[in-house]
């Protein structure tokens, strides 16, 4: 769904927040603009008590992860109430390693000026990762990443739409060997409208041009069925790895269709140990979807 606003202008800003409470902004100077594929790095990561998780949800060798995503809807429920502390009871119930959140405000006035993905750091014990898609409301609103593994750097690009935008988070998995060592996971929420929402694959792919073999993880609110030309397109190049039927999420108390996913590349490489939907029906107008994910050898490889 879209924001309710008028304020379209993109963000200017990117911004890195740990548990701890400690942030920062990288400003570019492209006159108010997101340029594609500005990489922006991180540097103050000390979100205590997040390492201490990794290894509850990884395998021995390490290359197991689960993902979850979900459309918080700026915290409000379908009771009306705004409630991160019920937001952050449902990601740590199955203890994820990575998670994409969708509608993410900062500092807005609906949401009463709280930085939400900070707040969820600190709830979650997991580091964040905000980026913004728009300004809104005196604030800003996007996508965001919390995750339990250590964050490399960053990078965000437009999308076509509202405006929309994806965030490109880099990490490394502790005790992970050979490529699983460090790997994308790329947060999205692609637009409400078929045209700018079927255009975004192709720029989406763009962010891991650079490794078309390298081990990544796009979760989001794709706003599109399965069957569709969007979730289509994006099956040519990413694995669906909450494929199975009944995986329906939207809206969350009646769930009748799957608009939100978990998908992985190279698809070959990754085994989906298992996937489903959360039974979660109040705290946003969304399900949140997950999939627990193993990165496989390269066959005959020692």
């Amino acid at each position: 769904m879209d924001a309710d606003g008028r304020d379209r202008g993109i963000m200017p800003a990117y911004r890195n927040t740990t548990p701890s409470g400690e942030s920062f902004s990288l400003r570019r100077g492209l006159a108010g603009r997101l340029a594609l594929g500005v990489v922006l790095s991180v540097f103050l990561i000390t979100a205590t008590g997040a390492a201490g998780h990794a290894a509850m949800s990884t395998n021995e060798s390490g290359n197991r992860v689960v993902v979850l995503s979900y459309n918080i809807r700026h915290g409000e429920g379908i009771d009306g109430r705004i409630d991160l502390a019920r937001i952050a009871l449902v990601i740590k119930s199955v203890s994820p390693d990575l998670v994409s959140l969708q509608e993410v405000d900062a500092r807005t006035k609906r949401s009463n000026g709280v930085d939400q993905a900070k707040e969820l750091a600190r709830l979650t014990g997991m580091r964040a990762v905000f980026g913004p898609s728009m300004y809104f409301e005196g604030g800003k609103y996007g996508n965001a990443v919390l995750t339990k593994l250590t964050v490399k750097k960053a990078s965000i690009i437009r999308l076509p739409g509202e405006p929309r935008s994806a965030l490109c988070v880099m990490v490394e998995m502790p005790g992970a060997k050979g490529e699983m060592a460090s790997f994308a996971m790329i947060a999205t929420h692609l637009d409400v409208e078929a045209k700018p929402r079927n255009e975004s694959p192709p720029l989406i792919s763009k962010l891991l041009a650079f490794n078309m073999n390298a081990p990544a993880i796009l979760a989001g609110d794709m706003n599109d069925v399965p069957e569709s030309p969007t979730i289509l397109a994006l099956g040519r190049i990413w694995g669906n790895a909450t494929s199975r039927k009944g995986l329906f999420t939207f809206p969350s108390d009646d769930p009748v269709r799957q608009i939100d996913y978990v998908m992985c590349r190279p698809s070959n490489r990754w085994k989906v140990v298992g996937s489903r939907v959360l039974n979660v029906t109040v705290a946003s107008d969304h399900r949140p979807i997950m999939a627990v994910l193993e990165w496989l050898p390269v066959p005959g490889a020692n």
